[in-house]
């Protein structure tokens, strides 16, 4: 589900779950390992990729829907431990977003250093709220830190997704670049990173994402456990049965 491509120092992770990278508590569990083992293989800088016109759709609806509350639990807090795993990354880490990134695969993009999207009409945003879901903490704190308050709160509470274009003069994502030019521009980034002292970048880095790795701490068992209550609520269920229903129609 993960392929591992080397550029020298740089270690690319492109997340490879056809049609749409959607992300299975397996896929999430995976890069995650992938993420936090990378610096002691070798990595100096990571870049994370997707497959062209789609970097990933998000959570896959369809699965999380069908868990039970302890399965359900696991992987939220999987994906909270791979959001964790992004944001507190030691080495430089930009995401190459070669497609569309809604929901969880703009969540992986917040979480990134940097963020180069492929120009044209591929849509980002957080639309959660649409599919009755309320983002846990550290998205919101992502996203305000990404492209401060007043776009955060855009994005968490409008269902909202932004074109390429309007995503960079948000300051949702950094660059624009051609489609085939997204993975190499962020490569170039990280090089760039990595010619700065490593020791300084590190702890100045680790000081400017203090709140956002503190956000991790707070959503502790009794959080996810409120979350987890709104989740199974009749309110959300009835919202997420709903997308499933809909992409179960687009397949027929």
């Amino acid at each position: 589900m993960i392929q591992e491509i080397r550029h020298a120092d740089v270690l690319e992770l492109r997340l490879e779950r056809p049609p749409a990278n959607a992300l299975s508590p397996e896929l999430i569990a995976e890069l995650e390992r992938a993420v936090r083992t990378a610096p002691a293989r070798g990595a100096r800088g990571l870049v994370l990729s997707g497959r062209p016109g789609m970097f990933s759709a998000g959570l896959d609806v369809p699965l999380f829907v069908g868990l039970d509350r302890a399965a359900a639990r696991a992987a939220w807090r999987g994906f909270l431990d791979l959001m964790q795993a992004l944001a507190d990354a030691p080495v430089p880490l930009a995401c190459a977003l070669t497609g569309h990134a809604p929901a969880g695969g703009c969540v992986l993009a917040l979480c990134a250093h940097w963020r180069v999207m492929a120009e044209g009409s591929f849509k980002i945003g957080l639309n959660e709220v649409a599919v009755g879901v309320r983002v846990p903490e550290p998205i919101w704190i992502a996203a305000r830190a990404a492209a401060g308050p007043r776009v955060a709160e855009r994005m968490c509470t409008t269902a909202e997704l932004f074109d390429a274009a309007s995503a960079l003069r948000l300051g949702i994502i950094d660059e624009l670049a051609p489609s085939e030019e997204v993975v190499p521009r962020a490569l170039r980034w990280v090089e760039a990173q990595l010619a700065l002292p490593p020791a300084t970048l590190r702890n100045t880095r680790a000081l400017v994402r203090r709140e956002l790795s503190q956000s991790f701490a707070a959503c502790d068992a009794r959080v996810l456990e409120g979350f987890l209550d709104e989740w199974f609520g009749d309110e959300s269920q009835a919202a997420l049965r709903a997308v499933v229903a809909k992409l179960a129609a687009k397949k027929k």
